[in-house]
This record gives C-alpha cells, sequence and structure tokens, in this order.
C-alpha cells in the first residue's frame, strides 16, 4: 500500500486503500455463461409474471361463496400468486446483480465540492459509465422480463382493491344492510328469534337478522347487519331526539362493528353501560345512544329501531338510518 504524501507532510491519499484482489467471475470470463445467467434471470422473471397472472386469474374465476372452503381456496391463490410474484422479482434482482452486474471495487479519491463544469461533466461520465456497469442496454430481454414482472406484479394488488371498493361509498351496499322493516331479531349463529320478554335486564344477545344464514352472500350481509342488544332500566336511558320509539321497554340494539376501523364491539360492562371495542379501546355509552365516551372512534354506533310484532316477537322498524362501519371520510360528521 502506497502513499501520497501533501505539502504539510500529512498523508493526502492512497494509491491502494486496502481493497482486496479482484477475482472475475466465471460469467465475466465466459459468454457463454454469462448468457445462461441471463437466461435464468429472464426464467425467474417469467416465474413472476406466471404468479401474478394466476393470482388475477384465481380472483376472477373461482367463485367466493359462503362456505369456508371457498373463501379459503380464493384466499390461497391470491395470496400465493402475490408472494411468489414478489419474490421472484427480489431473487431475480439479486441474481442479475451477482451474475452480471460490475462487481468491480472502484476507488474514488476524495476532492474539494465544486461545481464546476469538468466535475458535472465528470459526474455525466459516471452515470454513463454506471448504466453500461448495470449492462441494462446491451440485454433487451432481461429488461423487458425485468419491465413485465415490475409492470404486473401490483395487479393483483390493486384489481381486488378496485373491484371491491369502488363505487358511491353513500349508496347500495355500503349504506344498506339486511335488515328491514318487520324483519325478526334473531341469536347469532342459531337464527331462533327472541321474544321481548326473554330479554332481561342487563342481558346481553349477539343478533342476526332472521333468516339471514339461508341467504346467498351470507358472511358479507352478516359482516354488516350483526347487531349487538341489550335491557336496561328505562329509566337509565337518555332517549335521543327523534328516536323516542327505537326501543322497546329499555330494550335497544346496536351495530357490532365499531366505527373506527371495524371491529367487533363485544364487551360489555352491566354497571356503567359501556361498551367497549377490544381493538383500539374505543368506548360507547349505551345508555345515551351509545355515544364515544372514550377511544378514537368519531361516532356513536349506529342504532337499529325495533319495536315488536303481533306475537311478541322483537322485528326491527326499518333498516339503519346510517352507514354501519368505519367512518371514512364520506362518513365523518
Amino acid at each position: 500500500m502506497s502513499t501520497v504524501v501533501g505539502h504539510d507532510g500529512a498523508p493526502d491519499h492512497f494509491e491502494n486503500p486496502g481493497l482486496p484482489p479482484h477475482h472475475s467471475r466465471m460469467s465475466d470470463r465466459d459468454p457463454r455463461a454469462a448468457k445462461r445467467a441471463e437466461r435464468q434471470v429472464v426464467v425467474i422473471f417469467g416465474i413472476s409474471i406466471l404468479a401474478s397472472i394466476a393470482a388475477l386469474v384465481g380472483y376472477f374465476t373461482i367463485p367466493v361463496g359462503t362456505t369456508l372452503a371457498s373463501i379459503r381456496l380464493s384466499t390461497l391463490v391470491l395470496g400465493v400468486g402475490l408472494g411468489v410474484g414478489m419474490l421472484g422479482i427480489g431473487v431475480a434482482a439479486v441474481h442479475w446483480a451477482k451474475t452480471l452486474m460490475s462487481n468491480v471495487e472502484h476507488v474514488e479519491k476524495r476532492k474539494v465540492i465544486g461545481s464546476d463544469p469538468e466535475i458535472r461533466n465528470t459526474a455525466i461520465t459516471d452515470l454513463r459509465e454506471g448504466i453500461e456497469d448495470a449492462n441494462i442496454a446491451r440485454r433487451p430481454l432481461l429488461k423487458g422480463a425485468l419491465a413485465g414482472a415490475v409492470a404486473l406484479a401490483p395487479l393483483p394488488f390493486l384489481v381486488p382493491l378496485i373491484g371491491n371498493l369502488g363505487g358511491d361509498w353513500n349508496v347500495g351496499s355500503f349504506r344498506h344492510t339486511a335488515w328491514r322493516e318487520g324483519r325478526r331479531l334473531a341469536t347469532d349463529p342459531d337464527d331462533v328469534p327472541i321474544r321481548a320478554a326473554d330479554v332481561t335486564v342487563g342481558s346481553v344477545f349477539q343478533v342476526i337478522p332472521h333468516g339471514l344464514p339461508d341467504e346467498e352472500h351470507y358472511l358479507e350481509e352478516k359482516a354488516k347487519a350483526i347487531v349487538i342488544m341489550t335491557r336496561l332500566d328505562p329509566s337509565e336511558l337518555i332517549v335521543q331526539e327523534g328516536r323516542e320509539d327505537w326501543q322497546y321497554e329499555g330494550i335497544v340494539a346496536y351495530s357490532k362493528v365499531c366505527t373506527h376501523v371495524g371491529c367487533p364491539v363485544a364487551l360489555y360492562e352491566q354497571d356503567t353501560h359501556h361498551l367497549l371495542c377490544p381493538c383500539h379501546q374505543s368506548t360507547f355509552d349505551v345508555a345515551d345512544g351509545a355515544k364515544v365516551v372514550f377511544g378514537p372512534a368519531n361516532r356513536a354506533l349506529p342504532q337499529l329501531p325495533i319495536t315488536v310484532d303481533d306475537e311478541g316477537y322483537l322485528v326491527a322498524r326499518s333498516d339503519f338510518t346510517e352507514p354501519v362501519g368505519p367512518s371514512y371520510w364520506e362518513r365523518l360528521k
């Protein structure tokens, strides 16, 4: 290792800062090895492309029914396709860098920072040399494979998102649920209609619309329509204006879907009449219209208007009057 001494006697720079001797790779010495490595990279990119396509095909062709088996199969195909597609891009990029890109270590002498034309020209020259070292211009097949894999890989993420979340948030399935006037409240998952006389003070029921398990898209509809119902002493209820007939003798029903990010509100404190969401601790006061008393939720749980029919069974007066679920931007109040 030799040094160059400056005017003050201190080392100005090292001619060799201690880099180990460079050993060329097989692909550097043998054009056939380089071509073989290129084919390997293209094959890996091709696998990534096929996996992404398989994920898209699976999304559109595998029906998602109401059974766990169909949901599991669709999720498996989509997940494996996404995983292999993204993994293929990473593996191919690493193999490309290890076998085909330049691995020569260069030493650049430290210079005084400046912006004169000579330095700018040097920087442009270095960038061009870097592009040449990457062997991109001389390998159009690799460029095409890389572009195809990168272009297709995000589609399995975007297509389900667009397909499931497109449209107007304030109409259609996002605003309406399976509840309707006269539909009986039933226990979940037994689907047994509930009589008002069977609901005692302090008892809690997880409720679904009666007959819902027999309908198409049961799981999707249940996720929106699920309700938590309890009975309080009528004297403890703070009746909201315009909702005087939404409860029956102290029996109230609210959406079980938290208005923060949609977790199931499941914990009821009988003494305080508070409903607690276990995900982020949003707390709602059942006695006061399920208003938020703590946590990140910014609006009350939607209330289901209820009454009883001629046989004494609890029934809905109507659907929810506001969208259930998380308070997205169109739903903020």
